[in-house]
């Protein structure tokens, strides 16, 4: 009886752990929390953001719209995004909300896109927001892995071709949704990014690896273009969004863990208003104004991996890009 009892006290005592560091750990995510202080109105301004029709992405359009600014949704599903405009239009009284389809992960599309886009007078902030993540290894019709011409391809090509309108617009911004994640890259060998020496495995490790190359993709193609775009007033920064409840956060869990993704989504993730205020802060912020190849996290600028700082892999990374794209 004496051991029972002894054993129940042991097991209160662990839940008791266990509950207080579940609510450290729960204060601490609501207090590093970062938001966009500025009120900056963008009225005049013309804003496009990739993946807008959900998560962040929906978000952040939601804020420059009302904002006053003109803003275009470029998404793969037309119905979604034609719902996604209405629901803006709705929630800020901004009639200059728009839906364009866009399928980056097809450069064909990319091409697309970009040659109906010749019309527009003026691009004041790109923001290549769309992205994937845990999705089964597989290729595009163009031969591309589809994480990682989704993640980065698409958002390279998109941006080099409606560069010459954000240069005439300048000064003009540049902002790409990464993640921590890019640090958990293993190996990035520009000359295997989609399987060109060795084929991927389907295994849930090399899946989880795309999409971190993908990342990581993203913060050295920010630092080559912030070098390549020096003194004509386009600047170029990237983020960390932070653990955000969306599709992407439960597409990205091994399937046998999803069921603790509604633990982890209760207590440790922000919601997606809040996973976009980076986002927002990058491209409207004024102390930003001239800032450029930086990384941020929670409204602030943070240290990426050493690998991230890497410029001679950063320009390897554009000329592959740049071969494979067909943009030279």
């Amino acid at each position: 009886m004496l051991r029972m009892d002894l054993l129940w006290q042991i097991l209160l005592a662990v839940l008791v752990v266990m509950v207080t560091c579940l609510v450290v750990v729960k204060v601490y995510v609501e207090s590093i929390k970062g938001h966009c202080t500025s009120t900056r109105d963008l009225t005049g301004k013309v804003a496009l953001i990739t993946g807008a029709n959900t998560g962040i992405g929906f978000y952040t359009a939601l804020d420059l719209a009302k904002r006053n600014a003109r803003v275009i949704l470029a998404c793969r599903d037309e119905h979604k995004a034609a719902a996604t405009v209405q629901k803006i239009q709705e929630a800020t009284g901004n009639m200059n909300v728009e839906a364009h389809r866009l399928d980056l992960s097809l450069m064909s599309s990319v091409r697309e896109f970009a040659k109906s886009f010749k019309g527009e007078e003026q691009l004041d902030i790109l923001i290549n927001n769309a992205g994937v993540a845990g999705i089964p290894y597989m290729k595009t019709v163009e031969g591309f892995d589809t994480c990682f011409a989704t993640n980065h391809l698409g958002h390279f090509l998109l941006t080099n071709l409606l560069l010459d309108l954000l240069k005439k617009s300048q000064p003009s911004r540049i902002v790409t949704v990464s993640s921590m994640a890019h640090a958990w890259t293993k190996e990035f060998d520009v000359e295997n990014l989609n399987g060109e020496k060795q084929p991927w495995s389907p295994s849930p490790g090399s899946i989880s690896q795309s999409y971190f190359r993908s990342k990581l993709a993203n913060v050295l193609f920010t630092r080559e273009l912030a070098k390549r775009l020096e003194g004509t007033g386009v600047t170029s920064t990237c983020l960390h969004p932070g653990p955000v409840n969306t599709k992407l956060l439960y597409d990205a869990f091994h399937p046998a863990l999803k069921p603790l993704h509604f633990i982890i989504v209760a207590h440790f993730v922000k919601t997606g208003e809040e996973g976009a205020q980076t986002s927002i802060h990058c491209a409207v912020s004024e102390e930003l104004e001239g800032v450029t190849g930086r990384y941020y996290v929670d409204c602030r600028e943070a240290e990426s991996s050493l690998l991230s700082k890497d410029l001679g892999l950063a320009r390897q990374l554009w000329e592959y890009s740049e071969r494979v794209t067909g943009l030279k």
